[in-house]
């Protein structure tokens, strides 16, 4: 089976997110890896976007220390 690509808008419905809020990640260097085939296209893959999601669970609500 062929990987699922998909558009930020899809995105954003799987994570809550904001199209704009995904912008503000890649401009940051932040948030799930990406795709831009051409210059005006984004696309994610989505298998990778429910890595990253999976990879965020958090079991307590305290700041993260890394030591």
């Amino acid at each position: 089976m062929e990987e699922e690509f998909i558009r930020p808008a899809t995105v954003g419905q799987i994570t809550g997110m904001s199209i704009a809020a995904l912008a503000q990640m890649r401009t940051r260097g932040r948030g799930p890896r990406f795709y831009k085939p051409t210059e005006r296209t984004v696309l994610y893959k989505r298998s990778e976007i429910m890595a990253w999601l999976e990879s965020s669970a958090q079991s307590c609500t305290a700041p993260r220390v890394v030591a």
